[in-house]
């Protein structure tokens, strides 16, 4: 909601209240009662018996030999700030719950390196999301003695050199590392804070540089795995963030083009992990306001250049709710939080927020969700409902199979006393709390989540579906067209990624789907692509459209995209196809002029929502288009010729 009615009233008021707090721990110290060598472990370790990279099949997240790669991973934070934002950072007051990073991973200044690592494995961790702020990457300044003082061989280094070795040294005990932007600049996140954005504190250009380089700096490390795109996406003082506008705040847009760029310009490797919009409208009873999350997915999903390297993100905490942004006090509403709701309420919510891309398959939105941010207090965390939020949340994660990340690993403690999130905690003279030391209520159901059932083994290959959606510019998801000529210069542009056919389009809206299914590609890489603007391929006597234009592929050709200009269609793209792969020459007219035309049971999910569609069936291929000028249309498209492939 973006109504100047109530700028002036609650932008002050807004500057002070933070859209995701996590709340301070009260006061409840217990006494260790094992040796650590006597304390329990987690059925699952952490395996380093992996093959990097990481790519997707469906829902699944899987290494390169095909086997499924559960991210049972955890944020290790501080690269990205814990000060405040206020007040000098040197002092720990002014740094989240008193907890002063350095400007680096949290703990270094408490524990080797090595001993916080193998904390990690010892509670069955396989994989870290590491936050860096843009901010980072370019400080020069070294980090101060004290902030390594146990780990004397960082000292003089800045803060990204501390991030190499922090990089380094995971990757090196066999964990998987996935590289978070966090926040713009190094502070606390998560409020309306200069961060609310990808583009809040530095222009969009400059994001994507940032980007390029960091996925650059690790290409030569395999098990650095993901590029987690941005944090926590919400609402500043004056706008919301969308998905599919086209504007500066379109932050569907934004990740669309810089998961594009770093797999075609930096590292083909890595995942790309797209978080959903955290927040919009203005948190005040009676106003607009909710956490979209994942739920925009459904309408517009993203296709990436590289089929098979898109993962979904979400973060829950039982404080916030599916229209309630964690506030207490200012900012508060009388919206539900995620532990108000009975366990039933719960399920329904997440599924409808996030789960539903992974439960629903052969959908254009069809990925793996990466739950990267979740965690409660531990040994002070004393509130049932919270309490019950956690156990109830961690048997969703379980019953879905879901990968996920605990927020945050590590933690100070002091006396056994402190913030009491982390599942590790490190004092001031290198004393270590850890989750089985026998009083932290939470020990159960990690161990419970950790060795938790789960599938295993090799995943075999499925049929991608890709939506192409030219809403606002050229959509071009071919990395061979991409490095070809324009085939169409002025007109929007959609083609599909390399390896997959057209099979669905929109009679307007010009959305298209596209596919592998059925034999697979077919597609002949040495072969060239034809644009067509014209009939010339309507073989006499087989007019599929009568009285319409069609702009149809030559034989042995299929659709790969089209062009528009408006509304109106412009041209076709046709690709040669392997030799034999086509054989038929028959076809018939799918029309959805006036309605859908997708079959009984049409796969790839409603790529144009509210609009007419025409898809071919699995065993086929569109090999033309056709669309009239008469009085009162648009030249959008009317009818798709399908062919059987054989």
């Amino acid at each position: 909601m973006r109504g100047s009615f109530v700028r002036a009233t609650l932008a002050a008021v807004l500057l002070l209240v933070p859209l995701t707090p996590v709340p301070a721990a009260a006061q409840d110290p217990a006494p260790e009662t094992a040796t650590p060598s006597e304390k329990a472990a987690p059925a699952v370790s952490a395996a380093a018996n992996w093959t990097a990279p990481l790519s997707t099949r469906g829902r699944w997240i899987v290494d390169a030999d095909g086997d499924r790669f559960k991210l049972r991973s955890g944020n290790w934070h501080g690269a990205s700030g814990t000060w405040n934002g206020s007040g000098s950072a040197d002092e720990d007051a002014n740094h989240h719950a008193g907890e002063n990073s350095g400007r680096i991973p949290l703990g270094l200044d408490r524990a080797p390196m090595a001993e916080i690592i193998a904390g990690f494995r010892e509670i069955g961790i396989n994989s870290i999301r590491l936050p860096f702020s843009n901010e980072m990457i370019h400080d020069s300044v070294p980090v101060t003695d004290h902030a390594v003082a146990a780990n004397p061989s960082l000292r003089g280094k800045t803060p990204l050199q501390v991030y190499d070795a922090v990089v380094r040294e995971l990757t090196a005990a066999g964990l998987a590392v996935i590289l978070n932007n966090h926040t713009n600049t190094t502070r606390w996140c998560c409020g309306v804070d200069g961060n609310e954005r990808w583009n809040a504190s530095r222009s969009t250009e400059t994001w994507e540089s940032d980007w390029l380089s960091m996925a650059r700096r690790y290409k030569a490390n395999p098990r650095v795995v993901g590029a987690d795109l941005y944090n926590e996406v919400r609402r500043d003082i004056w706008d919301d963030p969308n998905w599919g506008l086209g504007d500066n705040q379109d932050w569907f847009a934004a990740s669309q083009r810089v998961g594009d760029r770093i797999l075609t310009e930096a590292n083909p490797n890595l995942l790309i992990i797209v978080e959903g919009i955290n927040w919009t409208g203005i948190p005040v009873d009676g106003l607009a306001h909710e956490r979209p999350t994942l739920e925009p997915v459904r309408r517009l999903s993203h296709t990436l250049v590289d089929s098979g390297k898109l993962v979904y993100s979400a973060h829950f905490y039982d404080y916030t709710g599916p229209n309630h942004s964690g506030a207490t006090g200012t900012g508060e509403t009388t919206d539900p939080r995620y532990r108000d709701l009975t366990p039933t309420e719960l399920i329904d919510v997440l599924n409808r927020q996030a789960f539903f891309v992974t439960d629903e398959q052969n959908q254009h939105f069809t990925a793996p969700v990466w739950i990267s941010e979740f965690g409660i207090g531990g040994r002070e965390e004393t509130g049932a409902r919270q309490r019950a939020w956690f156990e109830n949340f961690v048997d969703h994660l379980i019953r879905t199979d879901a990968d996920f990340a605990y927020w945050p690993l590590v933690g100070w403690h002091e006396n056994r006393t402190g913030n009491g999130w982390a599942l590790l905690h490190w004092d001031a003279a290198g004393n270590r709390m850890g989750l089985y030391d026998g009083d932290d209520w939470r020990a159960t159901a990690w161990t419970r989540l950790i060795g938790g059932q789960s599938r295993t083994g090799r995943i075999a290959p499925v049929a991608d579906w890709s939506m192409l959606s030219p809403d606002h510019g050229d959509y071009v998801q071919s990395r061979r067209m991409r490095a070809l000529p324009d085939w169409d210069s002025g007109a929007r542009k959609a083609v599909c990624p390399d390896g997959q056919r057209l099979l669905g389009l929109s009679h307007t809206g010009n959305r298209g789907l596209c596919s592998d299914v059925s034999a697979g590609p077919m597609w002949d890489p040495a072969a060239g692509h034809k644009a067509i603007v014209d009939e010339r391929y309507v073989t006499p006597g087989r007019d599929w459209a009568t009285g319409y234009t069609k702009l149809q592929c030559p034989d042995g050709h299929f659709l790969t995209g089209y062009s528009a200009r408006g509304a109106a269609l412009s041209a076709v793209l046709c690709a040669a196809a392997a030799p034999g792969s086509i054989t038929g020459t028959s076809g018939r007219t799918v029309w959805f002029d006036r309605g859908d035309s997708r079959g009984s049971a049409p796969k790839g999910g409603d790529f144009a929502q509210g609009h007419y569609k025409g898809q071919c069936a699995d065993d086929e291929y569109a090999a033309g288009i056709a669309f009239t000028g008469r009085v009162g249309s648009s030249r959008t498209p009317d009818a798709l010729y399908c062919r059987q492939r054989s």
